[in-house]
């Protein structure tokens, strides 16, 4: 018998469990890919949107590099190897090893200079130490030597490397990564602006945009790309139906005809009724980042198709955001002064050099908004933390929304260029179901817009269900309806009213049914080529400063939502039409 055992039996127990837990730290921890050491060398911000976040996006930087590492003449002495090591917790693919006076050495290649012509950057460096340590766990060699090549400059540079130093560092890097990959909090912008113009997602991260609204001294560079290279496809024609070949989709339609459309110029996919989708073409949009909608006939959003499981830590930390009574108010603050004060200027323009014409209705109507939106900017100004604070401030927001709106539409008859006998003529909103031609325009438009904005909440990683205004209902997403109120007027109220002074609509453009009111397939066409149209138009942001589309600017918005739980918070609801 071991008397080890017998005589110390809490010994032995402490050490199975500590044997037991070191097996299932073991298992929960994944092995940590060398390029994402290599983010985290760059800038640590970087590293956890990629590796905890899963955001990934390739620039043409980035294409240029993979470019380059197919491009090199691989000699006989020279391997390309895909290794693991559980016992150094990384994996990761070695482009280039050679063997060189039996000695096998690391060689890297890099699209970019080197620094200042003399020496590795940081994150390389840790990049080749790290493959030198799976090339030695791998081989059993000692690796002595590993290089980084650098094309634009043309300059190579030894990296002497130390097993037992490079261990050490590499170490390092990897329990911070694990420590990042266990936080929910998103790493602050900390490194140099130089840094963040390379950086193939400065476009989500925004750090330009978090720098200014930290100081406002100067204005940002933009990042943000201006407009979206991909384009929306709606499919309205019932019957239809879309399948994929190889990276392209087919439009079959009810009279045999077909129509390709190569898959990766499209940003979304939306299905208007009864169309048809393969499951081989949503594996494909699942894939490649492309949203996929169904509308009912009469335009009703009936779903959209999810990310994966990415977003976890960004929804937790909305939700947890959210929890928070004040700041709730005051984003409702904020996106209700916008509404009302974006209604306001745009019904002033309308009647801007005929201030001795107008009704005392009219004038009356003015009145009435400019009470509300001052009545928000003192709310705003006295809204302070405060340990009570309950739902009142947001009921009392609501109120103001509601009110304004009412006003809104009360007023756009006087601003619209119709008869009371003209089909079109608008006598207040109405809806579930339109019961008259303008509602219908204003219901199916709404519609449009509040499928991009669920498509930009999703490409952000927030979660649709948890708003900050509108309350949580079946029927629709709180914060894509939070979201729409700041695009309502500029996307769908402008164009649309624009439209109808032209005299573009037709009551061939509609059908009856009862007392609803839909627009038929022709009039569908019609209203999204209207839509679309606005959504590519440019405009220059008031506070930022830069010119970009209006589907651009629905995703900015988005992204600045989220910095005010995740980042630097104030730029959020900002926009103002001029």
């Amino acid at each position: 018998m071991n008397k080890d055992k017998t005589e110390n039996p809490e010994k032995e127990l402490e050490q199975t469990f500590k044997s037991f837990h070191h097996a299932e730290k073991t298992q929960e921890e994944p092995l940590i890919r060398v390029m994402a050491l290599h983010a985290l060398a760059y800038c640590e911000r970087l590293f956890y949107l990629e590796e905890v976040e899963e955001i990934r996006k390739a620039d043409a930087n980035v294409y240029a590099g993979r470019r380059l590492h197919e491009e090199l003449d691989k000699g006989p002495d020279i391997y390309a190897l895909e290794l693991a090591s559980e016992t150094i917790g990384l994996r990761g693919k070695v482009d280039c090893v050679k063997r060189e006076s039996g000695q096998l050495i690391v060689c890297e290649h890099k699209r970019g200079k080197s620094k200042e012509g003399a020496e590795a950057w940081p994150s390389d460096r840790l990049q080749v130490l790290a493959y030198s340590l799976l090339l030695a766990d791998h081989t059993n060699e000692d690796i002595s030597e590993a290089r980084i090549r650098y094309h634009a400059d043309k300059k190579t540079i030894v990296i002497p490397v130390s097993l037992p130093e490079a261990k050490k560092e590499v170490d390092e890097a990897i329990q911070r990564a694990r420590e990042l990959r266990r936080s929910l909090e998103r790493p602050p912008v900390t490194v140099s602006e130089r840094l963040c113009r390379t950086c193939s997602l400065a476009p989500v991260c925004l750090p330009e945009e978090e720098r200014f609204a930290a100081d406002e001294e100067d204005l940002p560079q933009r990042f943000f790309p201006p407009d979206e290279d991909r384009r929306v496809i709606h499919l309205v024609e019932q019957g239809s139906s879309i399948s994929k070949d190889g990276e392209q989709f087919v439009v079959y339609k009810p009279d045999g005809t077909k129509k390709g459309l190569p898959g990766l110029t499209v940003s979304a996919l939306v299905l208007h009724g009864n169309i048809q989708i393969t499951a081989q073409a949503l594996h494909f949009c699942a894939a490649n980042d492309i949203g996929v909608h169904w509308l009912s006939y009469g335009g009703f959003y009936v779903g959209g198709l999810t990310p994966g499981a990415g977003p976890v830590q960004r929804r937790n930390r909305q939700f947890q955001a959210l929890q928070n009574p004040l700041l709730k108010v005051k984003l409702s603050a904020r996106l209700v002064h916008a509404k009302v004060e974006n209604q306001l200027r745009y019904l002033l323009r309308l009647t801007r050099g005929n201030e001795s014409g107008r009704s005392l209705e009219l004038e009356q109507g003015f009145s009435a908004l400019r009470g509300s939106v001052q009545e928000i900017s003192r709310f705003l100004e006295n809204c302070e933390p405060s340990q009570d604070l309950d739902s009142q401030p947001i009921d009392f927001l609501r109120g103001i929304e509601g009110s304004a709106t009412r006003e809104y539409f009360r007023l756009l008859p006087y601003v619209l260029q119709l008869q009371p006998e003209d089909f079109l003529y608008f006598s207040g909103r109405n809806r579930r179901p339109p019961k008259d031609h303008f509602n219908a325009l204003l219901s199916f438009g709404y519609s449009l817009l509040y499928k991009d904005c669920i498509g930009a909440l999703l490409a952000v990683g927030l979660e649709p269900s948890f708003g900050f205004m509108h309350t949580p209902r079946s029927t629709a997403y709180p914060l894509a309806l939070d979201l729409m109120d700041l695009f309502r007027l500029i996307l769908w109220d402008i164009p649309l009213i624009g439209s109808v002074n032209r005299k573009q609509w037709t009551k061939n453009d509609f059908e009856v049914t009862g007392k609803q009111v839909w627009l038929n397939p022709d009039g569908r066409r019609k209203a999204i080529a209207l839509y679309e149209a606005r959504k590519s138009e440019k405009w220059k942001h008031p506070v930022l400063d830069y010119s970009l589309s209006y589907a651009r600017t629905i995703e900015l918005e988005a992204r600045l939502l989220e910095k005010e739980w995740t980042g630097t918070p104030g730029l959020f609801a900002k926009l103002r039409l001029r």
